[in-house]
């Protein structure tokens, strides 16, 4: 039997292991990738986030930066072209080699981690879960559970965390929900382009995407993104937005290295928050944590330790526990994160008339 069940090795994840860990409590942490994994994502650290990173994890190492390792802040197009520059400096990284440090440090921490491994049920019994993985034996060349024959296990926790991101399988198992979810599509190029490199650069002009279309710079890659709801239509948007950086900002394409497709939750008007059912919690995109242009490491960094925090203060109380209590602490923790979430979304109200239904519905949220 653990004490808690972490699912999803990003940092929501990372976080809330880690602090449990170290408190001195059994911590399974799974992730059903092998580590480092891709993970497609904009690898941008705000300040907030830097500083909780380095408060929990210690100092960012440098092999996990990219090239500009500085990031200014951000370049908001709107739909009539009027740009808005904000500058906050952060860090430019790599998720996949900031993750699989972040992890590595919460199983120093005295966590066990086990990669290849996917939960795919959640079952509440009296006084605990229990959680059905596949797991896939490491093979060479394999870094998913879609080669060979998984191996089928049950382990027994007093309460899971979900961080298995924006299309949940927990998530849509417990809360019986279909996921709402933005599909990003990205390329990475070389070549050059009539754009700070300093800066990340995000789109609002519905010709180019359904949701917004950005472009920044990693190493040496031109990195070009869309963000679709029918992922039908992904390469049209992302053809029609290369085609106005190639006239607009003098965009050279030498050499079309990769692609990435990925998924982030779809922030509604409503802002429809899932925190936590039973005994199961939801942090980072399970929980729809986002801020906008898609930043989601800080309100999943705030979200993972939130989790944490709130089950350390059950456990404390030194009696069974109480899924009910675990969860209002939790949603007391993250009272602040929410509230600078939805006031977020209403400036960029403000900027974009694509997003003018964020302004006038944002008194929905309790």
């Amino acid at each position: 039997m653990y004490d808690v069940i972490v699912i999803g090795a990003g940092p929501a994840g990372c976080i809330a292991a880690k602090k449990l860990g170290e408190s001195g409590y059994k911590v399974l942490l799974t992730e059903k990738m092998s580590l480092p994994r891709e993970k497609s994502c904009s690898g941008i650290l705000i300040p907030k986030s830097i500083q909780m990173v380095e408060k929990e994890f210690g100092k960012i190492p440098e092999s996990v930066f990219s090239h500009p390792p500085i990031n200014q802040g951000i370049v908001i197009n709107s739909a009539h072209g009027k740009e808005y520059r904000f500058e906050s400096e952060g860090y430019n990284i790599w998720r996949n080699l900031f993750d699989q440090w972040m992890s590595l440090k919460a199983e120093y921490a005295g966590c066990t981690l086990q990669t290849l491994t996917s939960a795919t049920v959640c079952e509440e019994e009296k006084d605990h879960i229990r959680v059905t993985f596949a797991r896939m034996p490491a093979v060479k060349g394999g870094n998913d559970l879609k080669n060979g024959k998984p191996e089928i296990f049950h382990e027994k926790a007093r309460i899971v965390i979900s961080c298995d991101g924006a299309s949940s399988r927990i998530r849509r198992d417990i809360l019986k929900s279909p996921s709402d979810h933005i599909i990003t599509y990205q390329t990475f190029c070389k070549g050059s382009i009539d754009l700070d490199y300093g800066f990340f650069h995000a789109f609002l002009d519905p010709q180019f995407s359904q949701y917004d279309a950005w472009f920044n710079v990693k190493d040496e890659y031109l990195i070009m993104g869309v963000g679709v709801k029918d992922a039908s239509l992904m390469k049209h948007y992302h053809s029609k937005f290369v085609s106005y950086l190639k006239s607009q900002h003098n965009a050279q394409i030498d050499s079309f290295e990769k692609e990435e497709v990925g998924l982030m939750p779809h922030i509604t008007p409503e802002f429809r928050v899932d925190l936590g059912k039973g005994r199961v919690l939801f942090a980072g995109d399970a929980a729809y944590l986002l801020n906008p242009m898609g930043e989601g490491i800080s309100s999943a960094l705030a979200s993972g330790s939130a989790a944490a925090e709130a089950i350390k203060t059950e456990f404390a109380s030194g009696s069974d526990v109480n899924p009910s209590n675990v969860l209002n602490t939790y949603e007391s923790n993250l009272k602040g994160e929410i509230e600078y979430m939805i006031r977020q979304w209403k400036f960029l109200s403000t900027i974009s008339p694509e997003f003018r239904s964020f302004q006038n519905n944002a008194h929905r949220f309790p």
